[in-house]
Protein backbone atom coordinates (compact mmCIF):
# COMPACT_ATOMS: atom_id res chain seq x y z
CA UNK A 1 0.00 0.00 0.00
CA UNK A 2 1.19 3.51 -0.55
CA UNK A 3 0.14 5.92 1.25
CA UNK A 4 0.43 9.91 -0.01
CA UNK A 5 0.78 13.22 0.93
CA UNK A 6 0.22 16.33 -0.67
CA UNK A 7 3.30 19.05 0.11
CA UNK A 8 4.82 21.98 -2.51
CA UNK A 9 8.59 23.00 -3.49
CA UNK A 10 9.42 26.47 -3.69
CA UNK A 11 10.66 28.00 -6.61
CA UNK A 12 11.31 31.54 -5.59
CA UNK A 13 7.63 32.46 -4.72
CA UNK A 14 6.25 30.57 -7.29
CA UNK A 15 4.79 26.76 -5.95
CA UNK A 16 5.63 23.24 -7.46
CA UNK A 17 2.83 20.54 -6.03
CA UNK A 18 4.70 17.71 -4.94
CA UNK A 19 3.42 14.31 -3.64
CA UNK A 20 5.03 12.62 -1.16
CA UNK A 21 4.64 8.62 -1.76
CA UNK A 22 5.38 6.76 1.64
CA UNK A 23 5.51 2.76 0.84
CA UNK A 24 6.71 -0.05 3.23
CA UNK A 25 7.97 -3.39 1.76
CA UNK A 26 9.18 -6.27 3.23
CA UNK A 27 12.91 -6.94 3.05
CA UNK A 28 15.92 -5.92 5.25
CA UNK A 29 14.88 -2.57 7.38
CA UNK A 30 15.98 0.38 5.68
CA UNK A 31 14.82 4.34 5.42
CA UNK A 32 15.32 5.63 1.55
CA UNK A 33 14.16 9.07 0.24
CA UNK A 34 14.51 9.56 -3.62
CA UNK A 35 13.22 12.04 -5.43
CA UNK A 36 16.54 14.24 -5.97
CA UNK A 37 16.54 15.78 -2.51
CA UNK A 38 18.99 17.95 -0.99
CA UNK A 39 21.33 17.06 2.40
CA UNK A 40 18.26 18.40 4.43
CA UNK A 41 15.68 16.08 3.11
CA UNK A 42 18.12 13.34 3.08
CA UNK A 43 18.49 14.09 6.60
CA UNK A 44 14.46 13.97 7.28
CA UNK A 45 14.80 10.19 7.93
CA UNK A 46 16.79 11.01 11.19
CA UNK A 47 14.60 13.48 12.23
CA UNK A 48 11.81 11.56 11.38
CA UNK A 49 13.35 8.50 13.52
CA UNK A 50 13.92 10.27 16.28
CA UNK A 51 10.43 12.21 16.58
CA UNK A 52 8.42 8.88 16.52
CA UNK A 53 10.88 7.27 19.16
CA UNK A 54 10.34 10.41 21.27
CA UNK A 55 6.80 9.72 20.86
CA UNK A 56 7.28 5.60 22.09
CA UNK A 57 6.91 4.79 18.42
CA UNK A 58 9.57 2.95 16.51
CA UNK A 59 9.75 2.38 12.76
CA UNK A 60 8.49 -1.32 11.63
CA UNK A 61 11.21 -3.90 11.04
CA UNK A 62 10.48 -3.14 7.12
CA UNK A 63 12.15 -1.21 3.92
CA UNK A 64 10.36 1.99 3.87
CA UNK A 65 10.76 4.10 0.27
CA UNK A 66 10.19 7.43 0.13
CA UNK A 67 9.49 8.98 -3.13
CA UNK A 68 8.94 12.68 -4.14
CA UNK A 69 7.23 13.21 -6.97
CA UNK A 70 7.28 14.60 -9.52
CA UNK A 71 10.95 13.17 -9.00
CA UNK A 72 12.52 15.29 -11.49
CA UNK A 73 12.20 18.50 -9.88
CA UNK A 74 14.73 18.95 -6.79
CA UNK A 75 13.54 19.46 -3.10
CA UNK A 76 15.04 21.95 -0.83
CA UNK A 77 14.27 22.50 2.92
CA UNK A 78 13.34 21.01 6.38
CA UNK A 79 9.68 21.78 5.09
CA UNK A 80 9.66 18.05 4.23
CA UNK A 81 9.91 16.25 7.22
CA UNK A 82 6.24 16.70 8.29
CA UNK A 83 4.63 15.05 5.03
CA UNK A 84 7.63 12.47 5.35
CA UNK A 85 6.69 11.72 8.97
CA UNK A 86 2.71 11.69 8.43
CA UNK A 87 3.25 9.54 5.19
CA UNK A 88 5.03 6.46 7.50
CA UNK A 89 2.23 6.81 10.00
CA UNK A 90 -0.47 6.26 7.54
CA UNK A 91 2.04 3.49 6.46
CA UNK A 92 1.49 1.59 9.59
CA UNK A 93 -1.83 2.79 10.24
CA UNK A 94 -1.49 5.00 12.60
CA UNK A 95 -3.79 7.88 10.73
CA UNK A 96 -6.39 6.71 8.23
CA UNK A 97 -5.48 7.51 4.56
CA UNK A 98 -8.22 8.93 3.79
CA UNK A 99 -7.68 11.65 6.38
CA UNK A 100 -4.66 12.38 5.15
CA UNK A 101 -6.05 13.29 1.33
CA UNK A 102 -7.77 15.96 2.75
CA UNK A 103 -4.71 18.08 3.65
CA UNK A 104 -1.27 19.74 2.59
CA UNK A 105 1.31 19.84 5.14
CA UNK A 106 4.90 21.07 5.82
CA UNK A 107 6.83 22.01 8.94
CA UNK A 108 9.96 20.65 10.49
CA UNK A 109 10.44 18.34 13.18
CA UNK A 110 12.28 18.63 16.26
CA UNK A 111 14.07 15.07 17.38
CA UNK A 112 11.94 15.66 20.55
CA UNK A 113 8.76 15.98 18.22
CA UNK A 114 8.26 19.28 18.00
CA UNK A 115 7.05 21.50 14.93
CA UNK A 116 9.50 24.16 14.29
CA UNK A 117 8.70 27.10 12.06
CA UNK A 118 9.47 27.05 8.57
CA UNK A 119 9.59 29.74 5.68
CA UNK A 120 6.46 29.40 2.63
CA UNK A 121 3.98 28.55 4.55
CA UNK A 122 1.83 31.50 2.80
CA UNK A 123 2.36 30.60 -1.18
CA UNK A 124 1.53 26.95 0.37
CA UNK A 125 -1.60 28.10 2.15
CA UNK A 126 -2.79 29.69 -1.38
CA UNK A 127 -2.06 26.78 -3.44
CA UNK A 128 -3.81 24.53 -0.34
CA UNK A 129 -7.00 26.70 -0.71
CA UNK A 130 -6.77 26.70 -4.72
CA UNK A 131 -7.00 22.63 -4.15
CA UNK A 132 -9.49 22.45 -1.95
CA UNK A 133 -7.52 21.48 1.45
CA UNK A 134 -6.51 21.99 4.49
CA UNK A 135 -2.97 22.92 5.36
CA UNK A 136 -0.94 21.83 8.15
CA UNK A 137 1.89 23.37 9.58
CA UNK A 138 3.65 24.38 12.42
CA UNK A 139 1.92 26.45 15.17
CA UNK A 140 4.46 29.19 14.95
CA UNK A 141 3.01 29.96 11.44
CA UNK A 142 -0.45 29.20 12.00
CA UNK A 143 -1.34 32.48 11.83
CA UNK A 144 0.39 32.82 8.36
CA UNK A 145 -1.61 30.38 6.91
CA UNK A 146 -5.06 31.69 8.12
CA UNK A 147 -4.63 34.69 5.27
CA UNK A 148 -5.88 32.04 2.76
CA UNK A 149 -9.60 32.94 2.91
CA UNK A 150 -12.17 29.85 4.45
CA UNK A 151 -8.73 27.63 4.74
CA UNK A 152 -8.64 25.07 7.67
CA UNK A 153 -5.69 24.55 9.22
CA UNK A 154 -4.21 22.84 12.07
CA UNK A 155 -1.43 24.41 13.58
CA UNK A 156 0.47 22.25 15.80
CA UNK A 157 3.31 22.61 18.51
CA UNK A 158 4.33 19.12 18.65
CA UNK A 159 3.62 16.02 16.12
CA UNK A 160 1.38 14.02 19.37
CA UNK A 161 -1.44 16.59 19.67
CA UNK A 162 -1.47 16.51 15.38
CA UNK A 163 -1.97 12.86 15.95
CA UNK A 164 -4.67 13.25 18.27
CA UNK A 165 -6.03 15.68 15.71
CA UNK A 166 -5.98 13.41 12.51
CA UNK A 167 -7.28 10.76 14.71
CA UNK A 168 -10.32 12.63 15.70
CA UNK A 169 -9.39 12.25 19.92
CA UNK A 170 -9.21 16.12 20.19
CA UNK A 171 -9.39 19.04 18.31
CA UNK A 172 -6.44 21.34 17.29
CA UNK A 173 -8.01 24.91 17.83
CA UNK A 174 -7.88 27.53 14.50
CA UNK A 175 -5.22 29.97 14.98
CA UNK A 176 -6.67 33.52 15.66
CA UNK A 177 -7.28 35.76 12.63
CA UNK A 178 -4.90 38.88 11.80
CA UNK A 179 -7.22 40.76 10.88
CA UNK A 180 -7.26 43.27 13.63
CA UNK A 181 -3.09 43.07 13.80
CA UNK A 182 -2.84 44.20 9.83
CA UNK A 183 -5.36 46.26 10.69
CA UNK A 184 -4.10 47.73 13.64
CA UNK A 185 -0.69 47.73 11.40
CA UNK A 186 -1.88 49.52 8.36
CA UNK A 187 -4.13 52.55 10.42
CA UNK A 188 -0.23 53.32 11.75
CA UNK A 189 1.44 52.89 8.92
CA UNK A 190 2.09 56.50 8.90
CA UNK A 191 3.95 56.85 12.32
CA UNK A 192 6.45 54.08 11.22
CA UNK A 193 8.28 56.35 9.18
CA UNK A 194 10.10 59.58 10.10
CA UNK A 195 9.16 62.92 9.36
CA UNK A 196 10.63 64.97 6.35
CA UNK A 197 9.55 68.28 8.63
CA UNK A 198 12.78 66.79 10.81
CA UNK A 199 15.08 68.05 7.88
CA UNK A 200 16.61 71.36 7.97
CA UNK A 201 17.76 73.28 5.00
CA UNK A 202 18.04 71.24 1.91
CA UNK A 203 14.68 72.51 0.18
CA UNK A 204 15.79 71.70 -3.23
CA UNK A 205 16.47 67.98 -2.32
CA UNK A 206 12.84 67.99 -0.37
CA UNK A 207 11.60 68.85 -3.94
CA UNK A 208 13.93 66.34 -5.57
CA UNK A 209 12.73 63.86 -3.08
CA UNK A 210 8.95 64.85 -3.61
CA UNK A 211 9.85 64.18 -7.71
CA UNK A 212 10.83 61.12 -6.83
CA UNK A 213 7.72 59.83 -4.91
CA UNK A 214 5.66 61.08 -7.05
CA UNK A 215 7.07 59.30 -10.44
CA UNK A 216 8.84 56.34 -8.79
CA UNK A 217 11.83 57.64 -9.88
CA UNK A 218 15.42 56.32 -8.96
CA UNK A 219 17.75 59.11 -7.04
CA UNK A 220 21.60 60.08 -6.53
CA UNK A 221 22.54 61.92 -3.98
CA UNK A 222 26.01 63.49 -3.82
CA UNK A 223 27.35 65.87 -0.98
CA UNK A 224 29.63 66.21 1.95
CA UNK A 225 29.53 64.12 5.05
CA UNK A 226 26.79 64.71 7.39
CA UNK A 227 24.69 66.89 4.43
CA UNK A 228 21.90 64.92 5.53
CA UNK A 229 21.83 62.18 2.64
CA UNK A 230 21.01 59.55 4.48
CA UNK A 231 18.55 61.11 6.48
CA UNK A 232 16.85 62.52 3.40
CA UNK A 233 16.72 58.66 1.65
CA UNK A 234 14.69 57.50 5.06
CA UNK A 235 12.12 60.24 4.83
CA UNK A 236 10.95 58.85 1.56
CA UNK A 237 9.04 55.97 2.11
CA UNK A 238 6.76 58.29 4.52
CA UNK A 239 5.87 59.73 1.03
CA UNK A 240 4.79 57.04 -1.05
CA UNK A 241 0.88 55.64 -0.86
CA UNK A 242 0.23 52.74 0.94
CA UNK A 243 0.52 49.28 -0.49
CA UNK A 244 -2.36 47.99 -2.37
CA UNK A 245 -3.59 44.84 -1.35
CA UNK A 246 -1.71 42.74 -4.79
CA UNK A 247 1.52 44.29 -3.73
CA UNK A 248 1.36 43.25 0.32
CA UNK A 249 0.54 40.05 -0.62
CA UNK A 250 3.52 39.52 -3.52
CA UNK A 251 5.75 41.16 -0.86
CA UNK A 252 4.58 38.82 1.92
CA UNK A 253 5.22 36.03 0.06
CA UNK A 254 8.85 37.19 -0.86
CA UNK A 255 9.73 37.57 2.81
CA UNK A 256 7.74 33.92 3.76
CA UNK A 257 10.10 31.81 1.59
CA UNK A 258 12.77 34.08 3.41
CA UNK A 259 11.63 33.00 6.50
CA UNK A 260 10.92 37.02 7.79
CA UNK A 261 7.68 36.52 8.09
CA UNK A 262 6.96 36.90 11.90
CA UNK A 263 3.97 36.31 13.58
CA UNK A 264 2.00 35.57 10.56
CA UNK A 265 1.45 39.07 9.38
CA UNK A 266 1.34 40.54 6.60
CA UNK A 267 3.65 43.76 5.46
CA UNK A 268 1.16 46.51 4.81
CA UNK A 269 4.06 49.12 4.96
CA UNK A 270 6.51 49.76 1.83
CA UNK A 271 9.99 48.21 2.87
CA UNK A 272 12.97 50.31 3.53
CA UNK A 273 16.34 48.27 3.06
CA UNK A 274 20.31 50.00 3.21
CA UNK A 275 22.41 47.47 2.87
CA UNK A 276 25.98 47.80 4.06
CA UNK A 277 28.27 48.77 1.34
CA UNK A 278 30.63 45.00 1.43
CA UNK A 279 26.91 43.02 0.94
CA UNK A 280 28.40 40.67 -1.78
CA UNK A 281 26.41 40.41 -5.31
CA UNK A 282 24.29 37.23 -4.17
CA UNK A 283 23.51 39.10 -0.92
CA UNK A 284 22.44 42.18 -2.93
CA UNK A 285 20.54 40.87 -5.69
CA UNK A 286 19.91 36.73 -4.49
CA UNK A 287 21.22 33.71 -5.04
CA UNK A 288 23.44 31.51 -3.03
CA UNK A 289 23.35 27.85 -2.01
CA UNK A 290 19.62 27.88 -2.15
CA UNK A 291 18.92 30.56 -4.64
CA UNK A 292 17.28 32.84 -1.72
CA UNK A 293 15.98 36.72 -2.29
CA UNK A 294 18.39 39.29 -2.04
CA UNK A 295 17.92 42.90 -0.80
CA UNK A 296 16.83 43.64 -4.15
CA UNK A 297 13.63 41.27 -3.74
CA UNK A 298 13.19 42.14 -0.12
CA UNK A 299 12.79 45.84 -0.68
CA UNK A 300 10.32 45.07 -3.89
CA UNK A 301 7.38 47.87 -4.17
CA UNK A 302 9.55 50.09 -1.38
CA UNK A 303 12.84 51.93 -1.41
CA UNK A 304 16.63 50.53 -1.54
CA UNK A 305 18.96 52.74 -0.50
CA UNK A 306 22.47 51.97 -0.86
CA UNK A 307 24.71 54.54 1.15
CA UNK A 308 28.61 55.37 -0.21
CA UNK A 309 27.11 53.86 -3.99
CA UNK A 310 31.21 54.01 -5.28
CA UNK A 311 32.29 51.43 -2.13
CA UNK A 312 30.14 48.21 -3.31
CA UNK A 313 31.52 45.53 -5.61
CA UNK A 314 31.98 46.44 -8.78
CA UNK A 315 30.33 43.16 -9.79
CA UNK A 316 27.36 43.52 -7.43
CA UNK A 317 26.81 47.12 -8.53
CA UNK A 318 26.79 46.07 -12.38
CA UNK A 319 24.28 43.06 -11.57
CA UNK A 320 21.49 45.99 -10.73
CA UNK A 321 21.56 47.01 -14.55
CA UNK A 322 18.93 44.83 -15.53
CA UNK A 323 16.62 43.99 -12.54
CA UNK A 324 16.17 47.99 -12.39
CA UNK A 325 14.75 47.88 -15.63
CA UNK A 326 12.89 44.76 -15.41
CA UNK A 327 11.64 45.17 -11.77
CA UNK A 328 12.90 41.19 -11.71
CA UNK A 329 15.96 39.13 -10.78
CA UNK A 330 16.77 35.90 -12.23
CA UNK A 331 19.23 34.36 -10.53
CA UNK A 332 20.30 31.25 -12.61
CA UNK A 333 21.67 28.01 -11.37
CA UNK A 334 22.90 24.67 -13.35
CA UNK A 335 19.59 23.05 -11.56
CA UNK A 336 17.53 25.85 -11.20
CA UNK A 337 16.49 28.93 -12.84
CA UNK A 338 14.42 31.19 -9.90
CA UNK A 339 13.07 34.39 -10.62
CA UNK A 340 11.83 36.85 -7.83
CA UNK A 341 9.92 40.24 -7.80
CA UNK A 342 12.28 43.30 -7.56
CA UNK A 343 10.25 46.71 -9.05
CA UNK A 344 12.49 48.77 -6.32
CA UNK A 345 12.43 52.42 -5.80
CA UNK A 346 16.74 52.58 -5.70
CA UNK A 347 18.21 55.54 -4.12
CA UNK A 348 22.19 56.07 -3.69
CA UNK A 349 24.30 58.51 -1.88
CA UNK A 350 28.07 59.17 -1.57
CA UNK A 351 30.22 61.56 -1.42
CA UNK A 352 31.67 63.79 -4.37
CA UNK A 353 35.27 61.92 -3.44
CA UNK A 354 36.89 59.66 -1.12
CA UNK A 355 37.81 62.59 1.29
CA UNK A 356 34.17 63.80 1.09
CA UNK A 357 35.22 67.37 0.73
CA UNK A 358 35.57 68.04 -3.17
CA UNK A 359 34.87 71.88 -3.94
CA UNK A 360 35.69 73.12 -0.33
CA UNK A 361 39.62 74.80 -0.72
CA UNK A 362 39.49 74.25 3.15
CA UNK A 363 38.94 70.75 3.64
CA UNK A 364 39.82 68.97 0.50
CA UNK A 365 42.90 66.61 0.00
CA UNK A 366 45.68 67.17 -2.23
CA UNK A 367 44.34 65.45 -5.23
CA UNK A 368 41.70 67.58 -5.71
CA UNK A 369 40.00 67.32 -8.40
CA UNK A 370 41.12 64.45 -9.66
CA UNK A 371 40.41 62.18 -6.63
CA UNK A 372 36.55 63.32 -7.68
CA UNK A 373 36.96 61.65 -11.08
CA UNK A 374 38.38 59.04 -10.03
CA UNK A 375 36.35 58.31 -7.50
CA UNK A 376 32.64 58.91 -9.23
CA UNK A 377 34.61 56.83 -12.05
CA UNK A 378 34.13 53.39 -9.79
CA UNK A 379 30.30 53.82 -11.47
CA UNK A 380 29.75 52.67 -14.52
CA UNK A 381 27.89 55.00 -17.43
CA UNK A 382 24.96 52.41 -18.24
CA UNK A 383 24.53 52.32 -14.08
CA UNK A 384 24.53 55.89 -13.86
CA UNK A 385 22.17 55.99 -17.13
CA UNK A 386 19.23 54.65 -14.75
CA UNK A 387 19.21 57.15 -12.36
CA UNK A 388 16.39 59.75 -13.35
CA UNK A 389 17.52 62.36 -11.05
CA UNK A 390 20.53 63.40 -9.77
CA UNK A 391 20.86 65.77 -7.10
CA UNK A 392 23.94 67.78 -5.48
CA UNK A 393 23.39 67.95 -1.50
CA UNK A 394 25.18 70.71 -0.04
CA UNK A 395 26.36 71.31 3.72
CA UNK A 396 23.35 72.75 5.90
CA UNK A 397 24.29 75.82 6.82
CA UNK A 398 24.39 77.18 10.59
CA UNK A 399 22.25 79.17 10.45
CA UNK A 400 19.57 76.70 9.69
CA UNK A 401 20.02 74.43 11.94
CA UNK A 402 20.17 76.37 14.60
CA UNK A 403 15.98 77.71 13.51
CA UNK A 404 13.15 75.87 14.73
CA UNK A 405 12.19 73.13 12.18
CA UNK A 406 9.55 74.77 9.58
CA UNK A 407 9.49 72.58 6.84
CA UNK A 408 6.23 70.67 5.35
CA UNK A 409 5.34 67.64 7.10
CA UNK A 410 5.56 64.48 5.70
CA UNK A 411 1.36 63.66 5.49
CA UNK A 412 1.29 66.95 3.69
CA UNK A 413 4.16 66.32 1.09
CA UNK A 414 2.30 62.61 0.54
CA UNK A 415 -1.00 63.87 0.11
CA UNK A 416 0.50 66.03 -2.89
CA UNK A 417 2.57 62.59 -4.47
CA UNK A 418 -0.91 60.71 -3.97
CA UNK A 419 -3.00 63.16 -5.93
CA UNK A 420 0.07 63.49 -9.14
CA UNK A 421 0.13 59.22 -8.60
CA UNK A 422 -3.52 58.78 -8.95
CA UNK A 423 -3.58 61.56 -11.72
CA UNK A 424 -0.59 59.37 -13.73
CA UNK A 425 -2.53 55.83 -13.05
CA UNK A 426 -5.47 57.37 -14.72
CA UNK A 427 -3.95 58.44 -17.63
CA UNK A 428 -2.09 55.42 -18.40
CA UNK A 429 -5.46 53.34 -17.59
CA UNK A 430 -6.94 55.13 -20.13
CA UNK A 431 -4.34 53.89 -22.82
CA UNK A 432 -5.47 50.32 -21.41
CA UNK A 433 -1.74 49.88 -19.09
CA UNK A 434 -4.23 49.58 -15.64
CA UNK A 435 -0.98 48.39 -14.11
CA UNK A 436 1.16 51.44 -14.57
CA UNK A 437 1.13 52.94 -11.10
CA UNK A 438 3.47 55.90 -11.81
CA UNK A 439 5.42 57.34 -14.54
CA UNK A 440 8.67 55.63 -14.15
CA UNK A 441 7.15 52.72 -14.87
CA UNK A 442 5.97 53.79 -19.09
CA UNK A 443 8.15 52.36 -21.64
CA UNK A 444 8.94 54.85 -24.73
CA UNK A 445 5.69 53.98 -26.88
CA UNK A 446 3.51 54.16 -23.88
CA UNK A 447 4.57 57.59 -22.98
CA UNK A 448 4.46 59.03 -26.73
CA UNK A 449 0.64 58.25 -25.97
CA UNK A 450 0.09 59.65 -22.77
CA UNK A 451 2.60 62.22 -22.45
CA UNK A 452 1.45 65.63 -24.48
CA UNK A 453 4.47 68.36 -24.70
CA UNK A 454 4.05 71.87 -25.30
CA UNK A 455 5.45 73.47 -28.70
CA UNK A 456 8.13 74.94 -26.96
CA UNK A 457 8.81 72.03 -24.46
CA UNK A 458 9.55 70.44 -27.49
CA UNK A 459 11.77 72.34 -29.01
CA UNK A 460 13.89 72.83 -25.81
CA UNK A 461 13.71 69.07 -25.16
CA UNK A 462 15.18 68.42 -28.77
CA UNK A 463 17.84 71.08 -28.05
CA UNK A 464 18.41 69.17 -24.62
CA UNK A 465 19.06 65.64 -26.90
CA UNK A 466 21.29 67.81 -29.09
CA UNK A 467 23.58 69.12 -26.74
CA UNK A 468 23.58 66.83 -24.19
CA UNK A 469 23.89 63.88 -26.95
CA UNK A 470 21.24 61.96 -24.33
CA UNK A 471 20.75 58.49 -25.39
CA UNK A 472 17.37 57.06 -26.05
CA UNK A 473 16.76 56.10 -22.55
CA UNK A 474 18.10 59.44 -21.34
CA UNK A 475 15.63 60.90 -23.57
CA UNK A 476 12.72 59.21 -22.22
CA UNK A 477 13.70 59.59 -18.85
CA UNK A 478 13.97 63.30 -19.17
CA UNK A 479 10.14 63.03 -20.26
CA UNK A 480 8.98 61.14 -17.28
CA UNK A 481 10.70 63.01 -15.03
CA UNK A 482 8.76 66.10 -16.61
CA UNK A 483 5.55 64.36 -16.70
CA UNK A 484 5.84 63.90 -13.13
CA UNK A 485 6.52 67.68 -12.43
CA UNK A 486 3.42 68.01 -14.51
CA UNK A 487 1.42 65.64 -12.83
CA UNK A 488 2.54 67.58 -8.64
CA UNK A 489 1.50 70.78 -10.77
CA UNK A 490 -1.98 69.08 -11.60
CA UNK A 491 -1.05 69.69 -15.70
CA UNK A 492 -2.28 68.07 -17.96
CA UNK A 493 0.34 68.67 -20.78
CA UNK A 494 3.73 69.39 -20.28
CA UNK A 495 5.43 73.32 -20.31
CA UNK A 496 8.42 74.84 -21.04
CA UNK A 497 9.21 75.16 -17.27
CA UNK A 498 8.58 71.83 -16.58
CA UNK A 499 10.67 70.50 -19.01
CA UNK A 500 13.42 72.72 -17.85
CA UNK A 501 13.32 71.51 -14.80
CA UNK A 502 13.50 68.33 -15.72
CA UNK A 503 16.81 69.21 -16.82
CA UNK A 504 18.15 70.76 -13.71
CA UNK A 505 18.22 67.29 -12.14
CA UNK A 506 20.11 65.25 -14.86
CA UNK A 507 23.64 64.60 -14.32
CA UNK A 508 25.84 67.11 -14.69
CA UNK A 509 28.74 66.92 -17.68
CA UNK A 510 31.84 65.89 -15.17
CA UNK A 511 29.87 62.50 -13.83
CA UNK A 512 29.43 61.74 -17.68
CA UNK A 513 33.10 62.06 -18.45
CA UNK A 514 33.59 60.00 -15.21
CA UNK A 515 32.40 57.24 -16.76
Amino acid sequence: MVVCVATVALKGIEVIEVEVQVQLQEGLPAFTIVGLPDKAVAESRERVRGALLSLGMALPPKRISVNLAPADVAKEGSHFDLPIALGVLGAIGAIPKEELSKWLALGELGLDSALLAVGGVLPAALNAAGRGLGLICPQENGREGMWARDLPVAAAANLLSLLGHLQGKQLLPQPPEPVADRMQEAGNSSRRYPDLRDVKGQVMAKRVLEIAAAGGHHLLMVGPPGAGKSMLASRLPGLLPPLSAAEALELSMIYSVSGMLKGGRLLTNRPYRDPHHSASLPALVGGGLKAKPGELSLAHSGVLFMDELPEFGRNALEALRQPLETGQVSVARVNAHVTYPARVQLVAAMNPCRCGHLGDAAQACSRAPKCGEDYTGRLSGPLLDRFDLFIQVPAVPATDLSRPSDGESSTAVAARVAAARDRAAQRYASLGASKIACNAQADGELLGQAIKLDPAAQELLSQAVSKFTLSARGYHRLVRVAATIADLAGSDHIPHAHVAEALQYRRPATATRAT
